[in-house]
């Protein structure tokens, strides 16, 4: 009598790279640094920000997600630049693009308030903005990340290793834009009005949008207090 030999399937690539990634954490400095400005001027602190393994390449990241799809490399490839197109053309259009399992982008601009119809000009835009707003999934990935701050002293001497026990909250720039607005920054309207001299946020469907304008790694804001967003 003949019997099918039993075979034993490989677990899935990408349950694999899911064990993996669980076990990662972020990486942070905490760097002892000379303040400048600010209210801190003329002192040492201790500054956080995180540290980069490496840039990774756009044709490892390709050569990754091929490898966890099961498509060939060519054929991710075309899909990636047909993407990108996409995501430009309709961004620029004043859509809100979804980028499938990371968030939502869009243009926006920084410039300047008046109190004056007739003074509203190009001549008050002072940027241009590409605006990346995480989804929920994304979010929720980073807050069960647990976070490895390595502490140097002024002269670069590790002096500490900790393992941040803070409660994961994941800042929420959509709506920390409209707490600042409500606190008396430049209010946003339909219609791209911004009024005040505030950070007003307005996105081009007339939305409020991300501001992103708190401080980095422990230093000042440089934005002028003129300038509104308008996203």
């Amino acid at each position: 009598m003949e019997t099918e030999a039993s075979t034993v399937r490989p677990e899935p690539l990408v349950k694999n790279h899911e064990k993996q990634r669980k076990i990662m954490a972020l990486k942070v400095k905490a760097k002892e640094q000379y303040q400048n400005i600010g209210k801190y001027a003329g002192k040492y602190r201790y500054v956080m920000m995180p540290e980069l393994y490496t840039a990774l390449a756009q044709d490892k990241v390709i050569k990754e997600a091929a490898l966890r799809s099961g498509v060939s490399k060519g054929v991710m490839q075309a899909c990636w630049d047909a993407a990108g197109e996409v995501i430009k053309a309709w961004a620029t259009e004043g859509h809100s693009v979804a980028l499938p399992g990371l968030g939502t982008m869009r243009f926006g601009l920084r410039a300047k308030s008046v109190d004056d119809v007739n003074k509203v000009k190009a001549g008050l835009i002072t940027s241009r903005r590409i605006i990346f707003t995480p989804d929920v999934d994304l979010k929720e990935e980073l807050k069960n990340t647990s976070v490895q701050i390595t502490c140097y002293d002024r002269d670069g001497k590790e002096v500490k290793r900790v393992t941040s026990t803070d409660d994961g909250t994941v800042e929420d720039p959509e709506n920390e834009n409209q707490n600042q607005n409500e606190n008396g920054g430049g209010s946003s309207e339909n219609g791209g009005q911004n009024q005040g001299g505030g950070t007003g946020t307005v996105t081009p469907s007339g939305d409020n949008g991300d501001n992103g304008g708190g401080d980095n790694g422990g230093g000042e804001n440089p934005d002028d207090d003129d300038a509104g967003d308008t996203n």
